[in-house]
């Protein structure tokens, strides 16, 4: 007879020991469907209608062009865990450790620099100088609103005057994000550097791997296009 105590575990999937953070770019998921709908169109309507070489070299350039968009648009995403950072760009996939990292580093680039000297880049989390600039403009709006509530308030309503200072100063901040969206990836991920850098599962070294998948059908249609503009007479 089983008893509660030994009753054989459920079957099902295993469930992943850490959960990855996903960050990807929304424009660059956009830019890149609406890219991609526009070369299969063109491409489509050059393949079916043309006449002539025009269907080969339509052809060859989809199989170039795709690709590219693919990798550069819609592949780019950074994935983290309390183990490791994995960076998944055009053509390579990075994968860091934690205890590897020295530095996540923003200026006109986000990247990762690791203690063995590499240096990768983020290109699923691009650094927007423009909202940089809103988010600055928004901090400093929030802090002139901040002192003027300060100073009318404060000194005819004491402790009072505070508290209405700080509701100026929420009301203020609740108007749009203090910081660019592309920081703010930055900063989650250099809190997890913070927590997990000396932690044991997040030791080990960088790995590289290249993305043939992508490189492979670009190559061919690049030789492809080639072959077809020198044998074109």
């Amino acid at each position: 007879m089983t008893t509660p105590d030994n009753k054989p575990p459920a079957s099902g999937p295993p469930v992943p020991a850490v959960k990855d953070r996903i960050y990807r770019s929304p424009m660059g998921l956009v830019g890149g469907v609406l890219l991609l709908a526009v070369v299969a169109w063109l491409g489509c309507d050059a393949l079916f209608n043309g006449h002539g070489r025009t269907p080969w070299l339509a052809l060859a350039t989809m199989i170039l062009v795709l690709p590219l968009v693919i990798a550069f648009t819609l592949r780019p995403a950074v994935f983290a865990n309390e183990e490791r950072l994995r960076i998944r760009n055009p053509y390579r996939v990075i994968s860091v450790p934690w205890s590897e990292v020295e530095a996540l580093r923003s200026s006109f680039t986000n990247e990762v620099r690791t203690k063995s000297g590499g240096k990768y880049q983020l290109w699923a989390v691009p650094v927007s100088l423009r909202g940089r600039k809103k988010a600055e403009r928004r901090a400093a709006s929030a802090a002139r609103r901040s002192a003027r509530g300060g100073a009318g308030l404060g000194g005819g309503l004491g402790a009072r005057g505070a508290g209405f200072a700080g509701l100026a100063a929420r009301g203020a901040d609740d108007t749009g994000p203090s910081r660019a969206e592309s920081d703010k990836v930055m900063d989650d991920l250099r809190d997890l550097l913070d927590r997990c850098g000396n932690e044991e599962p997040a030791q080990g070294g960088t790995t590289i791997r290249w993305a043939y998948e992508v490189a492979a059908p670009t190559l061919a249609g690049a030789v492809l296009l080639v072959i077809l503009l020198v044998t074109g007479g």
